[in-house]
């Protein structure tokens, strides 16, 4: 049975999230119905290299599909995008991945952009894409204070109550705040993030930004690992999985 790699970009808006829920509809249940038809009609079960949340969008979502038909990877994603044109989710290109290849558990690194749009007048052509902030943000604070971030931690301040994982230790590779234009945006990459981390971060720089706490602030809540004392889970619009990374690249078509 072929193993595929898919990268994959969707508005979140629409969807519960990434994963099958009972409660609506999830970009895993678009695409997998996308595939059936492939697999005569066999239920087809596929795995992203992230889980995405309600409203969280994806410019770089990996996908793996193990699929009974072997399919060139450009008639596979012509297919799936025909299946699913009903949704706002696109397979952008499609690789043929190792046997032993994990979407989720061979990546090494994932990125996430966060929107701000800080600006008196609301979002019309980004509206749902940005976390819309009228009072003036000052990036560069917010810059300084998720620097003293980086690193190997207990991220327990930052993480929400129903995370599963089995501790709260991360690596932060990358928190970069700048401004661009009317938009303050947040780049962040590790390996792997705890639930709501990234959303977390932001609510509680956000803090900064606005001048209610200090740029020590953030620090402090680190090593006191209370979730409580943090900022708020900042809004899922602004927020985009950019890309996931592997050891070894996949021939993308």
């Amino acid at each position: 049975m072929p193993r595929y790699a898919l990268l994959v970009e969707y508005d979140g808006a629409p969807f519960v999230g990434w994963q099958r829920q009972s409660s609506g509809l999830s970009i895993q249940q678009v695409l997998e119905e996308a595939a059936a038809p492939l697999s005569g009609g066999e239920p087809v079960r596929m795995m992203a290299s992230g889980r995405t949340d309600a409203g969280v969008h994806a410019l770089g979502q990996v996908v793996q599909l193990d699929l009974a038909r072997d399919l060139p990877p450009e008639r596979l994603r012509e297919a799936l995008n025909f299946h699913s044109r009903m949704h706002p989710v696109s397979v952008v290109r499609v690789a043929r991945a190792p046997e032993d290849w994990s979407a989720r558990f061979s990546c090494i690194k994932r990125g996430y952009r966060y929107r701000i749009l800080n600006r008196r007048a609301r979002p019309a052509l980004d509206m749902g894409r940005v976390w819309h902030l009228t009072l003036p943000l000052d990036a560069e604070a917010m810059h300084r204070a998720a620097q003293t971030l980086l690193g190997r931690h207990d991220f327990s301040a930052f993480r929400a109550a129903a995370c599963q994982a089995k501790d709260a230790l991360r690596t932060l590779d990358r928190l970069d705040i700048a401004r661009q234009g009317d938009e303050v945006v947040v780049e962040t990459e590790a390996r792997s993030f705890l639930h709501h981390q990234v959303r977390n971060l932001v609510g509680t720089l956000v803090e900064v930004g606005l001048g209610r706490r200090p740029v020590s602030w953030p620090r402090a809540l680190l090593e006191g690992r209370d979730r409580s004392a943090a900022g708020q889970t900042a809004p899922a619009a602004g927020l985009t999985f950019l890309f996931a990374r592997y050891p070894e690249p996949l021939d993308w078509c």
